[in-house]
């Protein structure tokens, strides 16, 4: 075995949570250079990872023509084994193309016969049912022989870009991360007036500095807390970025956030996480490496898993800010 490839999920949240098992892929196979192809977004977030040879960021969903060119790239890397961690049936039809021999994936979306291995999705009742991403990705390794290490997520920082970063943060008092963002859908986002309030009320009862941190296609939401917040807020390097990003919350002392992929990130860096969770479902992101608190409420609509709210949005609306602050307030006097 001398190349694997690794096609990696989309999402930054699930990419974070893929990483243990494309640690048990090396471990498995530590003289094979481990090569993941996705979204550009979702390959820089695993830069500087040691046991990563290479990423190859692959372009877009552009038809025909993209196919095309993610083929001729996928089989320059002549891999020996493609592992489809994606549930889509595009991602294995770039598994096929890319001409490896052996293509492990689930069998789920008619996708199986362009697998030569098959695992079985994860079933109640005789019906595909949700598990904790990082659980299910190492599952699908089990036919592979992979064995899970238990150190859980798993990022890095390039040193200089993290020395900067902690320049740039410097003073006195805890840092606190605020992610009012989320890329699933307006009804992940908890109300930015409140992101204010609780950044407020950790710099006015705890000295705390807070960061805003957004990213592309979030600017409504930034200028909603910039423009409600009494306290200063402190912010990245622009434009925004992935290794900017990894730097910011790898520096925190704790991360304020919705049910987004920067909780995830905050898990890989070990900094706790006080998520705002309205629509989704726990199970497929609640797992045993985080620190932290899950703030949700029951309604009767949900976990409703649709990323526009076509009710009034209880869900998150019904989670008061001071209920969040208590939470937070709480944490920093943990020790990390």
């Amino acid at each position: 075995m001398k190349t694997i490839l690794a096609l990696i999920p989309n999402w930054i949240g699930d990419v974070a949570m893929c990483t243990p098992a494309l640690r048990a892929l090396h471990r498995r196979y530590p003289d094979a250079a481990l090569i993941a192809a996705g979204r550009s977004s979702a390959c820089a977030l695993l830069d500087g990872l040691p046991w990563m040879a290479s990423t190859e960021p692959l372009g877009g969903r552009d038809g025909l023509s993209g196919l095309l060119r993610a083929r001729t790239r996928l089989r320059a890397i002549q891999p020996d084994l493609a592992v489809v961690f994606p549930h889509s049936f595009r991602a294995a039809l770039l598994a096929w193309l890319s001409g490896a021999p052996e293509r492990v994936g689930y069998a789920r979306g008619g996708r199986s016969p362009l697998l030569t291995r098959r695992a079985e999705p994860h079933r109640v009742e005789g019906r595909i049912a949700p598990v904790y991403m990082t659980r299910e990705y190492l599952d699908l390794l089990r036919v592979l022989g992979c064995e899970d290490d238990g150190a859980g997520l798993e990022l890095a920082v390039a040193p200089e870009f993290a020395a900067k970063t902690r320049e740039r943060y410097a003073g006195e008092g805890p840092l606190v991360g605020i992610a009012p963002g989320a890329a699933f859908g307006p009804s992940k986002l908890w109300p930015a007036d409140r992101y204010a309030a609780v950044a407020d009320t950790l710099y006015e009862q705890a000295g705390a500095r807070c960061v805003l941190l957004t990213g592309p296609g979030e600017e409504d939401t930034r200028d909603a807390v910039l423009a409600t917040a009494k306290c200063p807020l402190l912010r990245p390097t622009e434009p925004p970025s992935i290794e900017g990003l990894k730097a910011s919350i790898a520096a925190l002392d704790l991360l304020v956030c919705n049910d987004s992929g920067s909780r995830h990130v905050a898990v890989a860096f070990k900094v706790p996480t006080i998520c705002i969770m309205g629509p989704t479902a726990p199970v497929y992101s609640e797992g045993p490496y985080e620190r932290g608190e899950v703030i949700r409420i029951d309604v009767d609509c949900g976990p409703c898993q649709k990323p526009v709210c076509t009710t009034d949005h209880r869900c998150m609306t019904g989670i008061p800010a001071n209920r969040v602050a208590a939470s937070a307030l709480k944490w920093l006097a943990v020790p990390r």
